[in-house]
């Protein structure tokens, strides 16, 4: 559990991209819980560092948890919550069906709960904010089209079962492709969002396949553990399309193993889950759903995206 105190300071951290910090007298009386479903995945790491600098510059409390990319644990972290009765939950579900009950729980008694970077079933929320998953996997599909000249044979590695940002991007990449009707999908496999299942799984896929000429990869960590198991085939023989534009997915592009990340603002996404949730525990209005910006990272604007 990591539980972030909290200082106002200034100039330290601006808000280009977050939007203006919540503040006032009251703010440190006002405590907020948050769960990531994992913080072993850089892309959550950067949500997480979102999420704590808009707390320090709005003065509120809050506490981070784990849950390790286990649903059990991370129901349990949002029944405690509930238990301590926390002001607000922010939650980026393991398992979009699985936490519905503890969200349930929550909101009976009176604790707005926030899902962010995926959503949740089963059980109202106060607000969703997310990437616009379904677009960013067209787009990553219409990028490997043109990597490949619009013809070859690909795969498609898929994240955590259960998870909206699995299911929407591999539903956008679906509907993105087929408008390719010379490539096509030999394989879909889950490596749940990581780098070194990606790597097992696609080393399994080529030697099954070694005429496979592309890869879409729902994040950045598996399309990296498929650039491992490429070796020097990756970039050249094989294009890697990943997504969420880490710093190692965003490394990889310019490398040129990556050929392209469909690239996500994690930071805005937490600064904006924890902004709105201090509004919704004062009882102010919030948008019930929020599509933060995605872009396509190529080699040629890789640089641009270290802000992110």
């Amino acid at each position: 559990m990591r539980v972030f105190a909290i200082l106002i300071f200034g100039g330290a951290f601006t808000l280009a991209a977050c939007g203006s910090p919540v503040a006032d007298n009251a703010s440190g009386d006002l405590a907020i819980g948050m769960s990531v479903s994992t913080l072993s995945n850089p892309y959550f790491v950067q949500f997480r560092d979102g999420a704590e600098a808009a707390a320090q510059l709005s003065g509120v409390k809050l506490t981070v948890t784990d849950a390790h990319n286990d649903s059990s644990r991370q129901a349990d972290q949002v029944r405690n919550f509930t238990k301590q009765r926390v002001k607000a939950i922010i939650l980026n579900p393991v398992d979009s069906d699985a936490v519905a009950p503890a969200v349930k729980a929550a909101g009976q008694a009176g604790i707005p709960v926030i899902a962010a970077d995926r959503s949740v079933k089963g059980s109202e929320v106060a607000q969703t904010v997310t990437s616009d998953n379904v677009a960013g996997g067209k787009l990553g599909a219409q990028e490997l089209a043109k990597q490949l000249g619009g013809k070859g044979n690909v795969v498609v590695l898929q994240g955590t079962v259960g998870t909206s940002a699995s299911r929407d991007r591999d539903r956008g990449f679906t509907d993105g492709i087929a408008a390719y009707p010379k490539i096509k999908v030999i394989a879909r496999q889950p490596a749940d969002f990581n780098r070194a299942k990606g790597r097992d799984v696609m080393t399994n896929l080529i030697q099954r396949r070694p005429d496979i000429a592309g890869v879409f990869a729902s994040n950045d960590e598996m399309a990296l553990g498929a650039i491992q198991a490429l070796g020097n085939r990756a970039g050249r023989q094989v294009k890697v399309v990943g997504f969420d534009g880490t710093p190692d997915g965003i490394k990889a592009v310019q490398a040129g193993t990556m050929a392209a990340t469909v690239a996500q603002q994690p930071r805005l996404i937490g600064s904006r889950a924890v902004n709105d949730a201090i509004k919704v525990a004062r009882g102010q209005a919030i948008a019930t759903s929020v599509a933060v910006p995605i872009k396509l990272a190529t080699k040629d604007n890789a640089h641009d995206f270290w802000t992110f």
